[in-house]
């Protein structure tokens, strides 16, 4: 089995050029599947052990994620095993795929956690203390997730490069190594310029944003960062760095903006996973409705 994992490694990346994390995220899906086999004695006797592997025993896996894994854990992990064993039939070394005809669960419906627009006005236009640099760099980064709407694995990896300040634009390099050009606000450039300008000299491939040791800063900090910023502001902890992208697209979609431009900005390959915004969005429309509308009013 080690040996099929490590071919279908090498296809994850030099055949479908995935993403390192899309491909670490394969892999570690599929060693626990291994385990699993192997824990429950599928392996033995090692020879051939692939072609005892049947929908029964897949639906025992199943059974046996569904104790500790959400619904969109579950569907991910199968993913994976169903593209492995895809790639084991294309190699020849299976005939047939025991996963093919197997159904994922269906996966949670849910809207994403948004902050409302004054909310997000309240976290970006308060003057926090601290050190200087360290607060202009945080404004700056919570600035750009929000003017942006990044990931904030896209934000850690850009470099000072990849802004262009006079003409208002970032190159972001997206999930499957895509590249796409966005365009910054004025308040997020304004942002940026003051975190630059504090901040001195740099070369375009050094990170844009650096911790305190002046290595690249890490999602991990980034998160915690803002949470403490919220704490301090009492608003919502558990908003994180990914509720700023998602307050974008939701406060675009509330604006007017078309769907497929923000679809274009957001770096989605399919439209509808933008369309869970409408979601959202509706449910604001409806909560306003509810307070609003004399006819709607609920009696207190």
């Amino acid at each position: 089995m080690e040996e099929y994992l490590k071919k279908f490694e090498q296809h994850l990346i030099v055949e479908r050029n995935l993403a390192a994390k899309t491909v670490e995220a394969y892999m570690r899906d599929l060693h626990q599947f291994h385990t699993f086999l192997k824990e429950t004695g599928a392996t033995r006797p090692e020879s051939d052990f692939l072609h005892r592997i049947d929908r029964l025993l897949l639906r025992q896996y199943l059974a046996h994620l569904q104790k500790n894994c959400l619904r969109t854990s579950l569907a991910r992990k199968l993913s994976a095993i169903k593209v492995f064993f895809r790639f084991l039939k294309r190699e020849g070394i299976l005939n047939e795929s025991p996963i093919e005809f197997l159904s994922s669960p269906r996966r949670e419906q849910y809207l994403p956690k948004v902050l409302s627009a004054e909310q997000v006005g309240y976290l970006l236009d308060s003057v926090p203390s601290g050190k200087r640099l360290l607060v202009l760099r945080d404004l700056a980064i919570f600035e750009l997730i929000y003017s942006c709407g990044l990931r904030v694995g896209e934000l850690t990896g850009l470099d000072s490069g990849s802004v262009d300040l006079e003409n208002c634009q970032v190159r972001v390099l997206g999930k499957g190594s895509k590249e796409r050009i966005l365009p910054i606000g004025q308040k997020a450039c304004l942002a940026l310029q003051a975190y630059l300008h504090e901040r001195g000299q740099q070369d375009p491939d050094d990170p844009l944003f650096l911790n305190q040791r002046g290595g690249r800063l890490t999602a991990r900090s980034i998160q915690r960062n803002l949470k403490n910023r919220l704490q301090q502001l009492g608003l919502p902890a558990d908003v994180t760095p990914h509720a700023l992208r998602h307050s974008f697209a939701t406060h675009l979609l509330d604006a007017g903006a078309d769907l497929r431009v923000i679809q274009e900005l957001l770096g989605h390959v399919s439209l509808s996973t933008t369309q869970k915004y409408t979601k959202v969005s509706f449910s604001h429309l409806s909560e306003v409705y509810d307070k609003s509308h004399p006819r709607s009013r609920k009696d207190n």
